[in-house]
């Protein structure tokens, strides 16, 4: 399963029905799980794990040195879990000493074609990045969140599940979850409605996210001020509490407003 033009290190580890392409580069303390396949020209380094099902696109490169000044060759780490898709161009780097050492992707992502995850990121399941958009280091996103074409997001920004990040946006601040954003260190557009359909949301619960949503972000309080004001009936509701949560665990950041 191994093409005779590829490089592959005695020092890796391989499993069995993984698919290895022409020209492809796998280093030293690479481990790679089950029916992955690297199509070609591919480079995989650093210590690297991979799990099952994985599937890299020609000129992917996956765990080389992070793009930080204050990386001093120390052994961190890039875990990659099951089902995930990385597309041609796609960069990857594993974390640092000031991140916790581990760059984290867990599983069922789409990355297309020249987008990058930067050292010490956290990508939970089920996010889509489209083309050539950019985490800076230390950057979380939760779960079902969807980054457009050419965006930047900031360094220790978070993303929160189900949320929409518009093509072409620079985000600054941390954006709840179900949040919709476009623009340039722009403000909050409302909530992903769509995202909320896909994730199976009734009707009548989104309409009352909406009413709560603007509830939270009233400008004329603080928002921790907003929050305490809602009913307790409101706060209840899952996506709700998921959003008020978010805000609590990341405020010190900076979240992002309408």
């Amino acid at each position: 399963m191994i093409h005779p033009t590829a490089v592959v290190s005695s020092k890796s580890h391989i499993s069995q029905n993984v698919k290895v392409g022409p020209y492809c580069i796998i280093d030293d303390n690479v481990y790679i799980d089950q029916n992955t396949e690297l199509i070609s020209h591919v480079h995989i380094t650093g210590n690297t794990k991979i799990g099952k099902n994985n599937k890299f696109f020609p000129f992917s490169s996956i765990g080389t040195i992070p793009q930080d000044m204050k990386y001093f060759g120390e052994p961190s780490k890039l875990l990659i879990g099951d089902n995930n898709t990385f597309r041609e161009g796609v960069t990857v780097n594993p974390g640092t000493q000031a991140g916790g050492m581990i760059t984290k992707i867990e599983n069922n992502c789409l990355f297309m074609i020249g987008s990058h995850i930067a050292h010490d990121c956290h990508i939970s399941s089920n996010v889509i990045m489209s083309n050539n958009a950019s985490l800076a280091g230390h950057v979380r996103i939760y779960e079902h969140a969807v980054i457009g074409g050419l965006c930047g997001i900031h360094q220790f920004v978070s993303i929160g599940k189900y949320s929409m990040i518009g093509g072409m946006s620079g985000v600054g601040l941390s954006i709840v979850p179900y949040g919709l954003y476009f623009g340039v260190r722009e403000k909050l557009r409302g909530i992903n409605i769509i995202g909320l359909k896909r994730k199976g949301v009734e009707k009548k619960i989104i309409n009352k996210i909406q009413g709560n949503f603007k509830k939270i972000f009233n400008k004329e309080k603080p928002i921790l001020k907003n929050i305490e004001n809602l009913d307790e009936e409101e706060k209840s509701i899952v996506e709700i509490k998921e959003m008020i949560d978010f805000i609590k665990n990341h405020i010190e950041r900076g979240i992002c407003n309408i």
